[in-house]
């Protein structure tokens, strides 16, 4: 299984309360960054709207997520060592907050479970990329990542390009992605249309 169903009601109970403590905004235009953690790691981050992508550093692209996103519940109670952005890829709307209001506002709340069970649902996501991507060959890290981007919105899979995503998620050469896309299209696996990724067929086990 390659998704994981987000806590919708749970989502749904800590946005109606963290809404009302929290800066809004409204981004129209793609590649802004809305939180880094070298600069934002005290904040929490609420996307209601839109799509934005997750990376460590600068380099690596840890994914993309779609709306609704919580992130650095966390964040008043411990210090992350790795740097994470997020990046608009679309139109979003959310708002941010101190995480120490935050957690205030849990507390006060009694929001415990809906924050365990958004953290626990990031924590599962987390595990499935590394499930998919760690100790795997070039080819298993690429047919599951193609496989994933099927379960995007089309609208989402019309603006990403199949080889830059695949290259920036798992860090196989671009000549190496290249080969394996061109291979899978001449054998009707998968279709793309301008370098995006129009339908995945039945893809094979091994290369």
């Amino acid at each position: 299984m390659l998704s994981i169903a987000k806590p919708m009601a749970e989502f749904i109970k800590l946005d109606a309360r963290l809404s009302s403590y929290g800066t809004h905004f409204d981004v129209s235009c793609k590649k802004q960054v809305l939180y880094f953690s070298e600069l934002n790691n005290n904040k929490v981050v609420v996307i209601r709207s839109g799509t934005v992508s997750i990376r460590r550093g600068k380099t690596v692209l840890v994914g993309f997520a779609e709306a609704p996103i919580i992130t650095g519940l966390a964040n008043s109670l411990t210090e992350a060592d790795a740097n994470y952005q997020l990046m608009t890829e679309a139109k979003c709307s959310g708002y941010f907050l101190p995480a120490s209001v935050g957690m205030k506002v849990i507390e006060e709340n009694n929001l415990w479970r809906e924050a365990f069970c958004w953290l626990a649902w990031h924590n599962r996501v987390m595990e499935l990329r590394d499930l998919q991507l760690i100790g795997n060959n070039s080819y298993d890290q690429i047919r599951v990542t193609l496989m994933s981007m099927m379960e995007w919105d089309e609208t989402l899979r019309k603006r990403v390009g199949v080889m830059n995503y695949i290259h920036q998620r798992t860090c196989i050469s671009r000549s190496v992605v290249a080969e394996v896309l061109s291979a899978l299209r001449k054998g009707g696996y998968i279709e793309m249309k301008q370098g995006k990724l129009i339908a995945v067929n039945h893809l094979p086990a091994e290369y």
